[in-house]
């Protein structure tokens, strides 16, 4: 049987989340038993050589971009360094279900983004879709009650930094390799990872804790993989409602190895999310097929 390449772009999305999902499993897993920045060093060596070769590989590594590229690839990786450190923070003190639904937010947070920041038009449908995905997201860290804590905030800064980094993105012209943005960002969060360990100690690695090392390296290097190939097949409208697929993922990994199960209003918030979000890029791509489509003259 021959797939479709939307079918592919899907079955390569949910790899991608699968990926992602489980590397975060492993990050969590470690309990605080070492420093979060020997943790981030570690798998960055990993991840960063990794991303190198294949760059390398496929000539996909370019230096000679224009200044303004290379300003937009600076502000980007300084985002994802922000995204790291407050994503991985809040990993370690939240249920994983509850971080990963308000990630989920970002096509909303990135259409609202475009919006007020560089006057991209939005409907008054995606207007309504933001609101709601707003509620969901005041349903899952709730204000006000003991289950808002200084992580809820941490997890919120993370979805603003993601926000920021993939706003970044769209201002990059497009002779500016998506691989060399994916090296740019991930040598990033090690040199900062690396910067930081200087104040701290270095605990010695366990056999338990060099497995989680290890399946955190792997995954993290498979969803670099998996998320650049996916860029290369299928239709975005299509593909891109599949990245939903994380949060089944973190709901099932919270439930088995950390016996997390998320309260029923952080369900009720995060099918909100859902919802609004794969409204949100339905909108979006059928906005672009129609502007893609010529007007016959009359």
């Amino acid at each position: 049987m021959t797939l479709t390449d939307n079918t592919r772009g899907a079955l390569l999305m949910m790899a991608t989340m699968a990926a992602f999902s489980l590397g975060d499993a492993c990050v969590k897993a470690t309990g605080g038993a070492m420093p979060l920045s020997q943790l981030l060093v570690v798998r960055g060596v990993f991840a960063t050589t990794f991303i190198a070769l294949m760059a390398w590989r496929l000539g996909a590594l370019r230096l000679n971009l224009p200044r303004r590229d290379w300003a937009l690839i600076a502000l980007r990786s300084g985002a994802e360094v922000g995204a790291a450190y407050f994503f991985l923070t809040a990993l370690f003190h939240m249920p994983i279900a509850n971080v990963t639904a308000l990630l989920q937010m970002l096509p909303l947070t990135v259409t609202l983004g475009g919006a007020l920041f560089f006057g991209e038009p939005v409907g008054w449908r995606r207007w309504l879709a933001i609101a709601a995905g707003f509620l969901g997201m005041l349903l899952i860290v709730r204000p006000g009650t003991e289950g808002f804590t200084l992580y809820s905030v941490y997890a919120l800064i993370a979805v603003v930094c993601v926000t920021v980094r993939d706003l970044t993105t769209r201002r990059m012209s497009a002779a500016v390799p998506s691989l060399t943005v994916t090296f740019a960002a991930s040598l990033a969060v090690l040199v900062f990872a690396a910067v930081w360990s200087f104040g701290q100690d270095w605990v010695p690695v366990t056999p338990r804790l060099g497995w989680l090392l290890l399946g955190a390296s792997i995954f993290i290097i498979g969803g670099y993989t998996f998320s650049v190939l996916v860029m290369r097949v299928g239709e975005v409208g299509f593909v891109a409602p599949f990245r939903y697929t994380g949060l089944l993922w973190a709901l099932m990994l919270g439930l088995v190895f950390f016996g997390e199960w998320p309260a029923v209003p952080t369900l009720i918030g995060a099918a909100i999310i859902v919802a609004t979000g794969v409204f949100t890029l339905w909108r979006e791509a059928r906005l672009r097929r129609r502007k893609a489509v010529p007007i016959a003259p009359r």
